[in-house]
């Protein structure tokens, strides 16, 4: 399974972002449906619901707007996706930008006022530090 990649479940086309959306790329959707890509929601495979409430990175832990400390349930997901990732031989992925578990490059700072700030969700520091290449939809992997 050399060359597969690992893609965000909600730019596949799944509803699993936490207001219950998608945010569909027909490219992603495509490379699912040929079989190229795998689609993971950490989330999902957290156990967590959706919709869920918004949460964004604060110091390093996953803060809900609620002001919960959803880190553990957050950190297991990635975990898991981590290991789907490892076992299927993926080298890249292409993650939801922005996100506390996906966003790659930026974030957003914890505050839920919209700013950003250099950083990584948890699921795409997980995938960097395992060597796998790691971009979100809005830059895609070089090759």
């Amino acid at each position: 399974m050399i060359g597969m990649i690992i893609v965000s479940a909600c730019l596949a086309g799944v509803e699993c972002r936490y207001n219950g959306s998608s945010y569909s790329v027909p490219q992603i959707v495509e490379m699912v449906i040929q079989g190229k890509a795998i689609p993971i929601c950490p989330e999902i495979l957290a156990g967590l619901p959706t919709p869920r409430p918004p949460v964004e990175q604060f110091e390093g832990k996953i803060i809900s707007l609620n002001g919960d400390d959803q880190t553990a349930p957050y950190r297991a997901g990635a975990k898991m996706g981590l290991e789907i990732a490892v076992v299927s031989g993926c080298q890249k992925a292409i993650l939801k930008s922005k996100s506390p578990t996906c966003g790659a490059g930026w974030i957003y700072d914890g505050t839920f006022s919209g700013n950003l700030i250099s950083g990584d969700g948890i699921f795409a520091k997980m995938l960097k530090d395992k060597g796998i290449e790691v971009c979100t939809e809005e830059i895609y992997c070089k090759g």
